[in-house]
């Protein structure tokens, strides 16, 4: 019997613990939070993202009622080691990680680069992923996805311009709706006030701009072949990863389930939140 065991359960991510586990040389960080026992719903990151970047209106109603686990992959944020230049690298280190808790059956949720992982390692290691969603994400050999670094770097200077969060421009559309949606989901992501992550190193973030690069020009993968329940969303105007991408991975995934939101972007997810945490606590429960 572990000792955490019985301790009171946590379902905001604001108040999870940080954690840590070594495996294969490197020390993963982490948080935990939601009832432990069940399928726990690993949450894979986007680029240059850490753990204080994932939205807690997403993850809170998710923890309610699932055991949910954050991490950084090798050498993001507080974890050690060095970022691959690969996205199927990155996804052997999710591996690494996850085995290290010792699972045999995850469901995943990912966001943008942590979708290209999650269809990595899900092709890897079918027999590991019970269900999946892909949010905001593209298949390998996706059209245009190699052109993400350029528009990253165009937003990172929009936005120092006029001293604000790139996610404002790379995540949302800049009119009405979504300069408040930008601002309100900026404003949540510093809801934590304890224990925050190490940022992300310059190094870091363009090795995986490099690694997002190679999967834009890698020959594609044969979705077909994934046959978990999957649900796919992103907005209608992804100007990161395309969102017509998240309509050719709905094609190709038998039996996937398909949510476009109006009038938003990349961070479709995080504009819709109260319309899709729903959604996605609905299809985990399945």
């Amino acid at each position: 019997m572990n000792a955490r065991d019985n301790e009171p359960v946590i379902t905001s991510y604001a108040k999870a613990p940080a954690r840590a586990i070594s495996a294969g040389g490197v020390h993963y960080a982490y948080r935990e939070l939601g009832p432990k026992g069940g399928i726990p719903v690993i949450f894979f990151v986007h680029l240059a993202a850490t753990l204080d970047n994932w939205d807690p209106r997403i993850i809170d109603p998710i923890a309610k009622n699932h055991h949910v686990i954050t991490f950084d992959n090798q050498g993001v944020g507080a974890s050690t080691g060095q970022v691959p230049d690969s996205i199927e690298a990155m996804a052997d280190d999710a591996y690494t990680f996850i085995k290290a808790l010792g699972y045999q059956k995850i469901d995943i949720f990912s966001f943008s680069l942590g979708g290209m992982v999650a269809q990595a390692l899900v092709l890897k290691h079918p027999e590991l992923v019970r269900k999946l969603v892909l949010t905001g994400t593209g298949p390998r050999g996706g059209k245009d996805i190699d052109k993400v670094a350029g528009t990253t770097y165009y937003d990172i200077l929009r936005a120092a311009l006029t001293r604000s969060d790139a996610k404002e421009f790379l995540f949302f559309n800049r009119n009405a709706t979504g300069k408040p949606a930008a601002k309100a989901f900026i404003t949540r992501l510093q809801e934590r006030t304890v224990d925050r992550d190490a940022p992300i190193s310059v190094k870091a973030f363009q090795t995986q701009l490099k690694a997002i690069r190679k999967w834009g020009r890698s020959a594609p993968a044969d979705l077909s072949k994934l046959t978990q329940p999957t649900l796919i969303a992103n907005g209608d105007n992804d100007r990161m990863v395309p969102s017509v991408l998240s309509e050719d991975m709905h094609s190709r995934i038998k039996g996937s389930e398909l949510i476009i939101y109006p009038d938003s972007g990349h961070g479709g997810i995080f504009q819709f939140h109260d319309k899709f945490a729903p959604v996605a606590v609905e299809f985990l429960a399945r």
